[in-house]
């Protein structure tokens, strides 16, 4: 997409993206608010807890019991020791590694896409076969954008079960990690749908936390879901440890996630009464200590770092037929997002075989924009069956080919010729 491309392309307002999404995410909200106590004790957006069974448990699972749930007369919960002086450190470290730049170029971070699932198999046979499709989804996009992968299927940190695990993975992460700048979480349900998309990271130099949102939702009414967590970029930094710090008091299973979620939904729009999501503490957290954070933050609407499902994958046709791939936003989104899908767990908050059908449309939009490099595309996007599309290949990548220009770069100098 060319620069007189971007600015000519009006990013749709939030009241416009919202109009058919906020009635359907409210309405799921208030219809699971029934089960909601087997939502928190399962699987979350991401995906990294326990799956229930009904059978007995065994002495071995017996001794697998998470500890006995913080009190809220406790002391507060903290991820760990305080880091400090990070910034320093992490210099430090980079001159003596110069082996591992945090910069392949000075428009090109070194970053690491995390995601992961519970560290048992799924409560459906073909939740995992899912998941493997997911996974295979992001391999594809960080092979060709030249992003390093960690896949994660373990619970760091037991009372940080559900929404939450992710924080004190992320940190982990980051301490690891001092050749990284940037860590991208996405949650399992992400998948990519625009291969070539490149994010334009010069972007962001003067910002350390970007996620999918609106700075009017978020800053001026205090909506709760005026921006979106399942996927979001995070800078190596001391302020980033200073802000999940800040991020994880309300994350702690039990008494304080319950009461926490009190709270948040009286002071958050339209949010029903559930327990602390880490979601909605983030634009707490926004709101209500904004000079300390959001001059870091940038909350990113021209593009779809998340791009909520419903309304986007009824639309692939359409959008292959008008555009192309390399936009990012509506006409041909980054990310789509099945929230409220959970092909692993014994839940949904939408018909399953809906879903999957959906997540296989997804997936096979995505796949066909790596399959066409090699000759090949689905025969439909409701089928997995391929067919060829043009002649044996037996030379170098097409440089007519979009996806192959962004993972061969002297593509382009020859497209230009």
């Amino acid at each position: 997409m060319t620069v007189v491309e971007r600015k000519a392309h009006k990013s749709p307002s939030p009241r416009a993206f919202f109009a058919g999404d906020k009635l359907v995410i409210l309405c799921f909200l208030f219809l699971t608010s029934t089960f909601l106590c087997t939502i928190y004790f399962t699987e979350s957006n991401s995906d990294l807890t326990y799956v229930p069974t009904i059978k007995q448990n065994s002495k071995e699972e017996e001794e697998e019991q998470n500890p006995p749930f913080r009190s809220v007369t406790d002391p507060t919960y903290s991820l760990g020791p305080k880091i400090t002086d990070w910034d320093s450190k992490h210099a430090e470290w980079l001159k003596l590694n110069l082996n591992f730049p945090n910069f392949f170029k000075p428009s090109k971070p070194r970053v690491l896409l995390v995601t992961g699932s519970s560290p048992k198999p799924c409560a459906k046979p073909a939740g995992d076969f899912y998941q493997v499709k997911a996974i295979k989804n992001k391999i594809d996009y960080c092979r060709i954008h030249g992003i390093d992968i960690f896949y994660n299927t373990a619970l760091l940190d037991a009372e940080l079960a559900g929404f939450w695990a992710k924080l004190p993975l992320i940190r982990t992460l980051l301490l690891s990690h001092p050749e990284v700048e940037f860590i991208w979480w996405t949650d399992s349900d992400v998948f990519f749908t625009d291969m070539a998309f490149e994010i334009q990271w010069d972007k962001y130099e003067p910002y350390n936390l970007i996620f999918h949102g609106w700075d009017e939702l978020v800053y001026k009414e205090k909506n709760w879901i005026g921006l979106n967590t399942g996927s979001f970029l995070i800078r190596n930094c001391q302020w980033s440890f200073d802000l999940l710090d800040a991020w994880a008091p309300m994350g702690p299973e039990g008494p304080v996630r319950d009461e926490a979620g009190k709270h948040l939904s009286g002071f958050l729009k339209g949010r029903p009464v559930f327990e602390a999501d880490d979601q909605s503490a983030m634009v707490y957290l926004l709101v209500t200590e904004r000079d300390r954070w959001s001059k870091k933050v940038y909350l990113e609407s021209s593009y779809f770092l998340h791009g909520y499902w419903v309304i986007l994958v009824d639309k692939y046709e359409e959008m292959i037929e008008k555009h192309h791939p390399g936009l990012g936003d509506e006409r041909w989104p980054l990310v789509t997002h099945f929230v409220g899908c959970k092909p692993c767990a014994n839940f949904s908050a939408y018909p399953i075989e809906k879903c999957l059908k959906q997540m296989d449309r997804a997936f096979n939009f995505a796949d066909n924009q790596i399959l066409q490099m090699y000759g090949f595309k689905h025969e439909s996007l409701n089928k997995s069956s391929v067919q060829r599309v043009r002649n044996q290949v037996v030379g170098p990548a097409d440089p007519n080919d979009v996806v192959a220009r962004v993972l061969y770069p002297s593509l382009n100098e020859a497209n230009d010729v």
